[in-house]
């Protein structure tokens, strides 16, 4: 009796002790927590939902993040743009809808951002361990170059901006370590009132 007694105890004890340690695990802080950031620029809702890295004291382009090496621009799963309405980036017309962001970064020269038709992870590129860079170009709805500014401070966490500059033309901006780029979103907010203008006559 006794012998089942201290078995049924020890069963206990080990259960609460399983479930505390799934309870901790479950509360740990990630090393990268999720964001998101969103915008109204004129009549279109931007919005960016990545994983928020950290410098750690790493040398991060360059280094963790290699010159002309396509990068997921954030950490964990691919970082992801939405855009409520069609809008124009570069000279490529965007359908509303979600797209993957990727960041090619080079060194002295202007920076690639890829926006990624078929919002794929960045690891769907992978071939004999590296990127397949022409796979993934031939992916992208739009790519743009833009200039990096290197920064007189890092910044430790990653962190993207969305602006709604003159309410026309947005921007998105993204800052990490000791750079930032930003690219602009043009919402063609004319053309959307000018479409209200004609259905009200």
């Amino acid at each position: 009796m006794k012998k089942n007694m201290f078995k049924a105890l020890s069963l206990l004890a080990l259960s609460f002790l399983f479930a505390f340690s799934a309870h901790a695990q479950a509360k740990m802080p990630m090393p990268s927590p999720s964001a998101s950031v969103s915008q109204l620029v004129g009549f279109t809702e931007i919005t960016i939902d990545y994983s928020s890295p950290g410098v750690k004291g790493r040398k991060v382009f360059g280094e963790l993040e290699k010159w002309g090496v396509t990068w997921r621009a954030g950490a964990n799963a691919a970082t992801k743009v939405t855009f409520s309405t069609g809008v124009k980036i570069g000279d490529k017309d965007l359908r509303a809808g979600s797209y993957t962001l990727f960041i090619t970064p080079m060194e002295n020269e202007d920076w690639v951002v890829h926006i990624n038709s078929k919002g794929n992870s960045v690891f769907t590129y992978m071939k004999d361990g590296k990127i397949d860079e022409a796979a993934l170009a031939a992916d992208d709805a739009v790519s743009i170059k833009v200039k990096p500014v290197k920064m007189p401070e890092p910044t430790e966490r990653l962190m993207y901006y969305v602006s709604a500059g003159d309410n026309k033309v947005g921007e998105v901006g993204m800052l990490w370590a000791d750079y930032y780029i930003a690219f602009d979103v043009d919402t063609k907010a004319d053309a959307i009132v000018e479409g209200i203008k004609k259905t009200l006559n």
